[in-house]
């Protein structure tokens, strides 16, 4: 994909967070179908983290050095000390909001002999602006995936003989 098509799609991918933000009620927003998985609120504010650290501040660390030692980040505690749990989500939305379209800025300014640029990962090796771009759709497409089974698992109580229809 292109870096205007990736931009097009996380566009896309972005609108459909601040919707579901904006439509779920509080409790829904934070409610955790176990103990250990995140709620929608939390998957909103990993995603924000994944955006500052790993996709939008790694390209530009790529662009701003040559070849850089990119950083890893403990996912886990981050997450922990956001309490994104306790949030209202029009919280995380004055956070997502600017955040994505300053992301969306910097894909559709890349130029094609930006995207070989690269760094080194203490994990993973070698990763280039193409690379993160392409892993970026992925991670956010798994995100809205996992946000959205939330809903679903929330609301499956209160379907009752509908639920028939599922497991059918």
């Amino acid at each position: 994909m292109t870096p205007a098509e990736i931009a097009g799609v996380l566009e896309i991918s972005g609108q459909a967070y601040s919707s579901l933000l904006r439509s779920l009620p509080p409790q829904l927003a934070s409610w955790q179908p176990a103990p250990t998985e995140w709620c929608v609120n939390e998957v909103v504010g990993h995603v924000i983290e994944a955006e500052k650290r790993g996709f939008a501040g790694r390209i530009r660390a790529i662009l701003h050095e040559d070849e850089p030692q990119l950083q890893s980040w403990d996912q886990v505690g981050i997450s922990r000390s956001r309490r994104d749990c306790e949030r209202h989500p029009d919280e995380l939305l004055k956070e997502f909001e600017p955040t994505r379209r300053a992301s969306l800025d910097l894909i559709r300014s890349l130029k094609p002999g930006q995207l070989d640029r690269g760094g080194m990962h203490p994990k993973v090796a070698r990763l280039t602006v193409k690379d993160l771009l392409h892993e970026w759709v992925h991670h956010d497409g798994n995100h809205l995936r996992q946000a959205y089974a939330n809903v679903q698992a929330y609301v499956w109580p209160d379907m009752g003989n509908a639920q028939r229809f599922s497991s059918a």
